[in-house]
């Protein structure tokens, strides 16, 4: 589903800016269907990258509050994260190798 923005200039031009979202669906069948798989992946994208946020984010409070035998057993569960949006393409290879040394880096510090 690609989305298209119009610029439209609405009666008081000088004040407001009207924009105008066209939604422009798929036509052919082969379009329909990569409408269908990019739902899905969709899904599978948001799930994994929920699942990063949340082990980064439980990861930190952990090296905020000194404790690092908890944080350093969550930082598999990181790596396992990263590895696998790293292989489906969802981020790049360099900005998990750069998450990965940030959280060593950050355990470090705190032991």
């Amino acid at each position: 589903m690609k989305v298209y923005v119009r610029f439209t200039f609405g009666p008081y031009y000088d004040k407001f800016l009207v924009l105008k979202y066209i939604l422009i669906m798929p036509i052919t069948s082969s379009a329909k269907k990569a409408l269908r798989a990019s739902k899905k992946k969709r899904v599978f994208n948001i799930r994994r990258k929920n699942t990063i946020e949340k082990t980064m984010k439980e990861f930190r409070r952990l090296v905020a509050a000194k404790n690092v035998t908890e944080a350093t057993k969550l930082v598999p569960t990181i790596y396992q994260a990263l590895d696998k949006a790293t292989k489906t393409h969802l981020i790049k290879a360099n900005t998990a190798s750069r998450t990965k040394s940030r959280v060593m880096a950050a355990l470090k510090r705190t032991a």
